[in-house]
């Protein structure tokens, strides 16, 4: 098997365009103005997306968002990032069967502030060379009255057009209908975009396909208020499995970008998991590895000897790294190799530090573990339900402690047991584990 190159993921940019880099790697579904993105700009573009917070954090699906602004970054371009303090009031249209509900002002300060961590965090240890400008559209629409929406807005919007956005037509179709206020969503998302040319020169908004709609609002209004602007609009793919369902949900719900609602170990879990007919395809649009490297890694797939998960482990570090760190991607890591079922990894205190928030725990004094019975504190921790059943456990082979196969029913903690006086990790089958502290 030809084995894939080693390589940092940083790209020689001055060889494509952007555009051609994002189209190669999927990542363009339409786009409005083609030609400013082809090519070399005579200057950097400015390039923005927008996140509505309307939760606490993003989640895998807002990360194409994300991995589009680093592409612009590292094609020498500038990422605005916007947040809708505004919009997110109001709610948008787009993909919903009906309204959203609305959340009071002070949940949607705490999501945006959330959400501009996230952003800021994630661009910043993905090594890019500029910081990233994050702004806040309830800033300008805070301060302007309806009238002044009607006048300076409204004016130049047509019905027709906007009726005919497929957000709407289907929202019409529909039981629930559409309400005024989600109606007028594209207008202050096109609005957005004008705004942004004015005050900061940003050109090129890009967002999901289910954005088309509010894109060309933007392309639109843009092209009446300010018929001079070169501006463009694009949209990449939503992510989609390839059986079509959407991709980033799992049996726990959806796979969140914030490490306070999903752990880096279970983000790195998730792609390391992910399908065979998916992992090639989210390699391209998901990482910033080189595309002959990736077409190695699909080759190599059809090779009779291709070690399995070969290709999802390098998915999943590149995607972690990209969004936790360095630090946190080595974490999951060595909790992968100390939880994978049967294994014999050895483990030290680091090893078994890293398991800590990631399986379940206790606290416990030393008298209450040095010289007991395994079989006794098995029960008294709640990992087995009676004595009986840990005896069948380890008759059965099925009892670790520290990775070591439990053999004897007569087995009692020793001093040398506990790892660096600390920690010990118990093992009942190939997933109910628990970590115990020593104090």
């Amino acid at each position: 098997m030809k084995e894939p190159v080693d390589v940092t993921g940083n790209v020689e940019t001055h060889k494509s365009s952007v555009y051609s880099e994002l189209q190669a790697r999927g990542l363009i579904e339409s786009c409005t103005n083609e030609t400013l993105l082809q090519g070399k700009a005579t200057k950097p573009l400015r390039v923005y997306c927008g996140f509505d917070p309307t939760a606490d954090s993003l989640h895998v699906g807002n990360l194409l968002g994300i991995i589009v602004l680093s592409w612009f970054e590292r094609h020498g371009h500038h990422p605005v990032a916007l947040i809708g303090g505004a919009t997110g009031r109001v709610g948008d249209p787009s993909g919903k069967l009906s309204e959203r509900p609305v959340l009071d002002e002070e949940t949607l300060a705490r999501n945006s502030e959330a959400i501009a961590g996230t952003l800021r965090k994630i661009l910043t240890i993905s090594n890019t060379t500029s910081a990233i400008k994050i702004v806040n559209n309830l800033d300008w629409y805070s301060n302007m009255g309806i009238l002044d929406f009607l006048r300076d807005i409204g004016k130049y919007a047509r019905v027709g057009t906007m009726l005919a956005k497929d957000s709407v037509k289907s929202r019409l179709a529909s039981e629930s209908g559409i309400s005024f206020t989600e109606f007028s969503y594209q207008l202050l998302q096109g609005y957005d975009f004008v705004h942004l040319f004015r005050s900061c020169e940003v050109c090129v908004q890009v967002g999901g396909s289910d954005q088309w709609g509010n894109i060309t609002a933007g392309t639109d209004l843009m092209r009446r208020l300010e018929p001079s602007a070169d501006v463009s609009g694009l949209t990449f793919p939503l992510l989609l499995k390839s059986d079509g369902t959407k991709f980033g949900k799992s049996e726990q719900g959806a796979i969140w970008l914030s490490p306070e609602r999903l752990s880096p170990y279970k983000f790195y879990q998730y792609f390391l998991n992910v399908d065979d007919a998916d992992v090639i395809r989210l390699m391209k649009m998901l990482t910033f590895l080189p595309l002959p490297e990736i077409v190695i890694y699909e080759d190599s797939m059809k090779d009779s000897g291709y070690v399995v998960n070969t290709a999802q482990k390098r998915l999943a570090e590149e995607v972690t790294r990209f969004v936790h760190g360095e630090s946190e991607l080595q974490r999951a890591q060595i909790a992968t190799a100390a939880l994978r079922p049967g294994a014999d990894t050895h483990l030290d205190v680091n090893t078994l530090s890293a398991l800590q928030d990631i399986v379940p725990s206790a606290s416990l004094s030393v008298s209450d573990v040095l010289g007991v019975s395994l079989v006794e504190l098995v029960v008294k921790v709640g990992l087995q339900p009676s004595k009986g059943a840990t005896r069948r456990l380890i008759e059965g082979g099925g009892l670790r402690l520290n990775n070591t196969k439990v053999s004897s029913e007569e087995a009692t903690i020793q001093e040398e047991d506990i790892v660096d006086g600390k920690l010990l990790l118990l093992s009942a089958g190939k997933k109910n584990k628990l970590l115990i502290s020593i104090a």
